[in-house]
């Protein structure tokens, strides 16, 4: 969420996992390449700009090496449920999303 990472490719590259997949609001389904290639035009990549602000942060570890994190961001009046998978390959890789979910909610919702 930290704009310095949206704007860098080589930070971006580390957090998400090469199997990386995302399903969007629209059902679209992303890839690591897509996210990669979609990353310069994101939103919240701009210093000067709008930041997600998270909150409601829980995490569940199912298995050794998988944790399913939950959270809700804001970003620029956008409230969204968040929903994603990290799983650690090994120690020189970390953390890595592999799968993320993000419902918008509307704002009778909220």
């Amino acid at each position: 969420m930290d704009p310095a990472v949206r704007a860098s490719r080589a930070l971006f590259e580390r957090l998400l996992d090469p199997e990386f997949v995302e399903v969007g609001s629209s059902g679209r389904r992303y890839t690591y390449e897509d996210m990669l290639a979609w990353l310069p035009e994101h939103s919240g990549g701009s210093l000067g700009g709008p930041r997600y602000r998270p909150s409601a942060i829980e995490g569940v570890l199912l298995a050794p090496g998988l944790i399913h994190l939950t959270y809700e961001t804001d970003f620029d009046g956008l409230h969204v449920r968040r929903s994603s998978l990290w799983r650690k390959r090994g120690e020189e890789t970390g953390w890595r999303m592999y799968y993320h979910q993000g419902t918008p909610v509307p704002p009778e919702a909220a």
